[in-house]
C-alpha cells in the first residue's frame, strides 16, 4: 500500500469516525431534550393523557369555539412529540380525579365545569367574574388583592398553570388554560409550546401559575403575549371575605 492510498484510507476512516461520533452526540442530546420535555409534561413514552374540551359560551349548543379548537391542536402536537396518547373529553364528561394522567384543561369557568372544580380545589385565591350581563367587570380576574379587567381585542388576560397534587411530584400534572376569551386560551397554549424548556428549567417539577397579557388580539391574534408575573402564591392563598379590590385598567 502506497503512502497516498494509506492517507486516503485513513482520511475516510477519520471522516467516518467523526460522523459517527457526531451522530451519537446529536442523538444523545435529542434524547436528553425529549426526556426533559416528557418529564415536564408528565408524558413518558406511550403514556395516556386527557384533553378536556370546553364549550362555546356564546351559544346554547354544545359547540367548541374555533380558537379553542386551535388550542387543542397545538396541545395535541405537544403530546404527540412526547410519544404519548391523548383522550379528548368534553368538560361535562370528565369524571375522574387528577394525578393519574396528565390533563390539559382549556377554557374559563363560564364554559368549563372541570375548570371550576380545579380552581376551587387548587386555586382558591382566584375568582373570575362569570356574570353574563355586560359591564366593566365582566370576565375580570381577581387574584389576591389585584383585579384584572379586559378590554376585548385590546388587552386580555389568561392564566397558565401547571399544578401537581401536594408534594408528590411523581404524580401527573394538570395544565390549566383559563382565559377571558377563547383567543387567550390559544395564546396560552402557544406560549407554553414556545417556552416550556425555560419554564422547566425555572420551575422544575413544582407547581406554578402565570398571568399572561394578550396584546391587541384583534390585530395580532394570539401571537403577542406578555408575562405579567408569577402569581402562584396569590393564586393558591384563599381569598379573605370580603376581598380588597384593586383595579387594573387596560392600557
Amino acid at each position: 500500500m502506497t503512502d497516498d492510498v494509506r492517507n486516503i484510507v485513513l482520511g475516510v476512516l477519520a471522516t467516518g469516525v467523526s460522523a459517527a461520533l457526531g451522530w451519537i452526540a446529536r442523538t444523545y442530546l435529542w434524547k436528553r431534550k425529549l426526556r426533559r420535555k416528557q418529564a415536564f409534561f408528565g408524558l413518558p413514552e406511550n403514556s395516556e393523557s386527557l384533553l378536556v374540551v370546553n364549550r362555546d359560551s356564546a351559544t346554547a349548543e354544545p359547540a367548541v369555539h374555533r380558537f379553542d379548537v386551535f388550542a387543542l391542536l397545538e396541545l395535541s402536537a405537544l403530546i404527540k412529540d412526547c410519544g404519548a396518547h391523548v383522550q379528548v373529553v368534553t368538560q361535562d364528561a370528565a369524571h375522574q380525579g387528577f394525578g393519574e394522567r396528565t390533563e390539559f384543561c382549556v377554557g374559563g369557568p363560564a364554559s368549563n365545569r372541570r375548570m371550576v372544580a380545579h380552581m376551587a380545589a387548587m386555586l382558591p385565591g382566584v375568582r373570575v367574574n362569570v356574570d353574563p350581563e355586560p359591564g366593566p367587570d365582566r370576565g375580570a380576574f381577581q387574584i389576591g388583592s389585584e383585579r384584572y379587567r379586559m378590554d376585548p381585542g385590546i388587552t386580555e388576560y389568561v392564566l397558565l398553570a401547571r399544578l401537581t397534587v401536594g408534594e408528590r411530584h411523581e404524580t401527573r400534572p394538570v395544565f390549566l388554560f383559563c382565559g377571558q376569551r377563547a383567543i387567550t386560551n390559544q395564546a396560552a397554549t402557544r406560549y407554553l409550546a414556545r417556552n416550556h424548556e425555560r419554564l422547566a428549567r425555572k420551575h422544575g417539577p413544582n407547581s406554578f401559575v402565570l398571568l399572561l397579557k394578550v396584546i391587541n388580539s384583534q390585530a395580532y391574534g394570539p401571537d403577542v403575549v406578555e408575562l405579567v408575573g408569577d402569581v402562584t402564591k396569590s393564586a393558591q392563598t384563599p381569598l379573605p371575605a370580603p376581598a380588597p379590590r384593586k383595579t387594573h385598567r387596560a392600557e
